[in-house]
């Protein structure tokens, strides 16, 4: 009998070969990364070299800007290594939900889903929008969103927790000072090589119709799909789409990723801790603080990490913030639930 090679057996577990060839492809990313740095460096060096004997100001100037530029590339080069967890280089699914505080913290919620997409064009990356509840007179109460790219859920996962916002309210026709809470959740999407198994008696799926953003056809027909997963009790639910089939397919990817989010909890033995870490969206819980009045900043209650700049961060720049606390060590979980206004 003819004896295999290693290549044959290899593809024998697809699921095994995938995964590997998953792990291949991240390390050449690395390499080619690292690679790439080194040789920058050295034109640069070139670059300067030549600049100085010819004593051209211009050249000089450009030299100049190459090292800055080069400089700063090596700085995410090297707290993009901080993103070495199993899952830090998934895509993410993102939650953000409003606190308790009716209009004001519906308001609140669509102001940090702008500021989100925003960081997500800035970086490059991509999103589609699974689920979308408008709120009863403006913003939204819940939103999710699929983020697609290098690193997505290795980043995010920073942004796990309250976020409270303090402002001279726009509905209030008193004028006075409204404090509003708004969560966001983050989980990685799990990627083709994981086995995640969903039994179809296991889940009920129930059809309504959308609510919100979509157009007549949307809001008129019975598109939206929600899905129950009886065993953990998980409740997803996906409206963006004409299609009920899409809706389904959205809702289901979702499921999974919540399911594999729980597994890996499971696996990790730290359930106990993360119950331990649910907050309320309410005062005292904050991972975050944006004031827009009297004064204006943003700051961090986790790193200290603080800005003036309220207007750039609402427009994505949450770099600092996000990479501040990454650098400090592991996320902690936080679950979305309750929640007033003050």
């Amino acid at each position: 009998m003819e004896e295999k090679t290693t290549a044959d057996g290899f593809w024998n577990n697809n699921e095994a070969a995938r995964k590997t060839l998953k792990e291949i492809a991240l390390a050449k990313s690395w390499a080619d990364g690292f690679r790439t740095l080194v040789s920058r460096k050295d034109d640069t060096a070139t670059l300067w070299e030549m600049a100085s004997e010819e004593k051209d100001p211009a050249a000089i100037e450009d030299a100049e800007a190459e090292a800055r530029a080069l400089a700063a590339d090596v700085d995410a080069f090297e707290f993009k290594s901080l993103l070495s967890g199993e899952d830090d280089h998934n895509d993410a699914i993102l939650t953000i939900h409003s606190g308790a505080g009716g209009t004001e913290s519906c308001d609140w919620a669509e102001m940090l889903l702008r500021m989100y997409t925003r960081w997500i064009e800035r970086h490059g990356l991509q999103y589609d929008t699974l689920d979308y509840s408008s709120g009863e007179s403006a913003g939204i109460k819940s939103a999710t969103l699929e983020v697609k790219g290098e690193f997505a859920y290795g980043y995010l996962k920073a942004e796990i927790g309250v976020h409270r916002l303090v402002r001279i309210s726009p509905f209030d026709a008193n004028k006075r000072r409204h404090t509003s809470f708004a969560s966001i959740f983050v989980i990685p999407e799990a990627g083709e090589d994981v086995a995640i198994e969903i039994k179809d008696e296991d889940v009920r799926v129930d059809t309504f119709r959308a609510s919100g953003a979509g157009g007549q056809h949307v809001n008129k027909t019975s598109s939206a799909v929600r899905i129950t997963h009886e065993p953990t009790g998980i409740v997803v639910q996906c409206q963006t789409e004409r299609s009920q089939h899409k809706n389904r397919e959205s809702a289901f990817k979702v499921l999974r990723a919540r399911l594999y989010q729980l597994e890996r909890e499971k696996e990790q033995a730290k359930l106990a801790e993360i119950e331990k870490s649910k907050k309320k969206i309410e005062w005292g819980s904050q991972i975050r603080s944006y004031v827009f009045q009297p004064y204006q900043m943003v700051k961090d209650h986790r790193t200290d990490i603080e800005t003036s700049n309220v207007q750039a961060v609402m427009d994505g720049d949450l770099d600092p913030f996000i990479e501040g606390y990454l650098s400090h060590g592991t996320v902690e979980t936080a679950v979305t639930t309750g929640g007033e206004k003050k």
